[in-house]
């Protein structure tokens, strides 16, 4: 099976990226991309803002946009997956060429701009959903909107029913002006209506934030205090990156947020200060430039209760998933750790 993925692959990168992924998805719709199914263990098991996990390596959103492909990814190995961003209206998004592959680098860069069906449609696939899964949705804002900060309580509201959480994605570099929102007072207001909304479910589902790398240290201080103030859930730490820094793929000077192995250190400072800034009290899960087991063990004894994996899956394929599982559990048992949750955190001080 690993041989057929490899060949695979190599097939997909050689193509348009943008319909290289969209073959990704149809894989996964047709059940032939990699089903290990659920791996777990005593260790691996864990909670994440009272969520019940089999194992902590999740798939970040913007890989399933539109909901389409929510059985193959059940099936994945990952303990969850987050799918969107999704928007009240459907969009297009920005034009095209608008994602690329930075092979040297082992990154990619997008400037997709929430491209999604809207969620109306989505929530219909949500609803058809695999039970046994954990899902959530991230949330955007429609780049026309005249109140952005509403659209994302609009998509809880619809969407929340079917979700086990969501994330507010104020992040993104890709829409004009949307990483404003990140400031404390704009903040303040649309997480207050967003968990006024949540509030108002049927199920009180929890609500994570999903923050930028680029962030000064002001700036994550504010977002600690806020995040805190509106009893949010976790934080998840970090988006893409507007930074460039060392890059020699000739796509390095594309507009748009960077992602994959040049974001590792970056975001990884940025979850151990998001940690320390909240005294490990509030989950954090940690994205941005994991591609083995040992990195996701470092996010984790950074602060991290669990981490999402995506740009990596380019280069080494859905398999990855299965790979970064089993090799956290044997790095967890090598260093003596009977659960994960004792491991969070255990070296934040190696990222100072």
């Amino acid at each position: 099976m690993k041989l057929l993925e490899s060949l695979g692959m190599r097939a997909l990168r050689s193509i348009d990226p943008e319909a290289a992924h969209g073959f990704a998805i149809k894989a996964l719709q047709m059940g032939v991309a990699p089903a290990p199914g659920t791996i777990t263990s005593d260790r691996l098991r864990t909670s994440i803002a009272g969520i019940e996990i089999a194992n902590p390596v999740g798939l970040a959103a913007g890989f399933d946009k539109d909901a389409t492909a929510l059985n193959g990814l059940a099936k994945a190995g990952f303990g969850f997956f987050e799918v969107g961003a999704a928007t009240p209206k459907s969009q297009p998004g920005n034009p095209k060429p608008r994602l690329f592959r930075l092979t040297e680098d082992q990154a990619a860069i997008n400037r997709f701009g929430f491209n999604n069906d809207g969620m109306e449609a989505i929530a219909t696939r949500l609803a058809q959903r695999p039970k046994d899964a954990v899902i959530g949705l991230n949330l955007g804002a429609n780049k026309d909107s005249t109140d952005r900060a509403s659209d994302f309580a609009k998509v809880l509201g619809h969407c929340g029913a079917y979700l086990d959480f969501a994330t507010v994605n104020v992040s993104s570099p890709n829409t004009e002006k949307l990483r404003d929102l990140q400031g404390k007072a704009a903040l303040s207001a649309l997480l207050a209506g967003v968990m006024e909304t949540r509030n108002g479910l049927d199920r009180k589902i929890p609500v994570f934030l999903k923050i930028a790398p680029d962030l000064s240290d002001a700036e994550l201080e504010e977002i600690a205090e806020v995040a805190t103030e509106a009893q949010l859930d976790a934080v998840i730490t970090t988006n893409t990156t507007l930074d460039r820094s060392g890059l020699r793929s000739e796509h390095k000077a594309e507009a748009g947020g960077l992602s994959g192995a040049p974001l590792f250190e970056k975001s990884t400072r940025v979850l151990a200060r998001m940690s320390e800034l909240t005294d490990g009290k509030l989950p954090l899960i940690g994205v941005g430039g994991i591609s083995n087991a040992e990195q996701a063990y470092a996010k984790i004894c950074a602060g991290a209760s669990a981490v999402q994996l995506y740009t990596a899956l380019v280069y080494g394929g859905l398999s990855l998933a299965e790979e970064v599982v089993r090799g956290l559990d044997a790095l967890l048992e090598r260093d003596g750790f009977a659960n994960l949750a004792d491991a969070v955190g255990s070296k934040r001080k190696d990222w100072r």
